[in-house]
C-alpha cells in the first residue's frame, strides 16, 4: 500500500523531506497558497494543491500529515479549517508531524535548554507557537510528533550572497548565541521519526554547535576569501523590528534526543561543515 504524506504549507523544509520520500515510492501531496509554485512542486514529484481548494478528500486518504504552516493571530490555519476532519481520522494516521520552533523556550541568556525545559516564550511569535502546539496536542488519539526547529539554513538560504555583495554585517551583542540546523538534517530527522514513530514526542532540531551569529558571517567570508564584514554594535545597528526581535533571545539548544531516540547522525554537525558543503555545492553547479 502506497504511503501518502499530506504536507500543509509545503515549503523549504517539507521539500527537503519530499526529496527523500518521493524516490522511495511515497505519494506526497503539498499545499501552497501561490499558483506560481504549482509547476515547481510537480517537477519535484509532489502533487500540488492550492490551499484555497477543499482538502477534505486528501485528508481522508493520507497516511501521514506534516504541518509546516505557522500560526497567525487567529491560531493555527490548518486546524481552523480542518480540525473536525483531522480529529475524526486521528486514529487512522500513522504519523503526524508539526514543525514548531525553539522560540517556545524563550530567553535563557545563553544557557542550555532541552525538550523538557518549560516553554516560556518571550516573543509573540513564540507564544503563538506554544498555543499551536497545545491545540494539536489536544486532539485525542492523534499520533503527533513535534519538531522544534532552530535557525534554518541550506541551499539558497546561507550567508554567502550577502557576503559577496557586501551587505553582510556582523551584529555584535554581548553573550548572544543562536542554534541552527541545515535543512538536509531536518529532512533526515523527519524521515527517521516516520520510521520510528513515538506519538507524543517532541524533538529539538539543531546542530551541535550553538554560536554567535557574527562568527558564522566571519567564517563564510573566510571560506570565500573575502574581507570579514564590519562589526556593528547591536544597540546602534539599523535593523528591521523583525530582525531585531531575533536578538531578544539567547540560548543553546540540546539535540541529544534525536541522536539517542532516532539514531540520527547529523550530516552537518556544525556551521563550519554546513557552510563548506553549501559552498562546494554552489561551485559544483557553477
Amino acid at each position: 500500500m502506497t504511503k501518502t504524506l499530506l504536507s500543509f504549507g509545503h515549503g523549504y523544509s517539507a521539500a527537503a523531506l519530499a526529496a527523500l520520500l518521493v524516490p522511495a515510492g511515497w505519494r506526497v501531496i503539498g499545499t501552497t497558497r501561490k499558483p506560481e509554485k504549482l509547476d515547481r512542486l510537480r517537477a519535484a514529484g509532489v502533487e500540488p494543491v492550492l490551499w484555497a481548494d477543499d482538502l477534505s478528500a486528501h485528508i481522508g486518504t493520507a497516511s501521514h500529515l506534516l504541518i509546516s504552516s505557522g500560526p497567525d493571530a487567529e491560531g493555527d490555519p490548518t486546524l481552523r479549517r480542518y480540525e473536525g476532519q483531522i480529529t475524526a481520522r486521528a486514529a487512522h494516521f500513522d504519523w503526524v508531524g508539526y514543525l514548531s520552533t525553539t522560540g517556545v523556550y524563550g530567553d535563557h541568556q545563553g544557557g542550555w535548554v532541552d525538550e523538557d525545559t518549560p516553554m516560556k516564550p518571550s516573543t509573540r511569535r513564540g507564544q503563538l507557537r506554544v498555543e499551536a502546539e497545545t491545540a494539536w496536542r489536544s486532539i485525542p488519539g492523534l499520533p503527533l510528533h513535534i519538531f522544534r526547529l532552530a535557525g534554518i539554513y541550506g541551499p539558497g538560504r546561507g550567508p554567502f550572497a550577502k557576503v559577496r555583495n557586501g551587505t553582510a554585517r556582523r551584529i555584535i551583542k554581548e553573550g548572544q548565541v543562536f542554534s541552527r540546523i541545515h535543512v538536509d538534517d531536518i529532512a533526515q530527522v523527519l524521515a527517521a521519526s516516520i520510521d520510528r514513530p513515538n506519538p507524543g514526542a517532541a524533538y529539538n532540531l539543531c546542530d551541535n554547535d550553538p554560536a554567535p551569529p557574527e562568527d558564522v558571517i566571519a567564517h563564510a567570508a573566510e571560506l570565500l576569501d573575502l574581507p570579514v564584514p564590519e562589526a556593528v554594535d547591536f544597540d546602534t545597528a539599523e535593523m528591521t523590528p523583525m530582525a531585531r526581535s531575533f536578538y531578544a533571545e539567547s540560548k543553546r539548544v540540546r539535540n541529544d534526543r534525536i541522536k539517542e531516540e532516532l539514531g540520527v547522525a547529523l550530516k552537518h554537525p556544525d556551521y563550519r561543515s554546513g557552510l563548506a558543503a553549501l559552498l562546494a555545492s554552489e561551485q559544483a553547479e557553477a
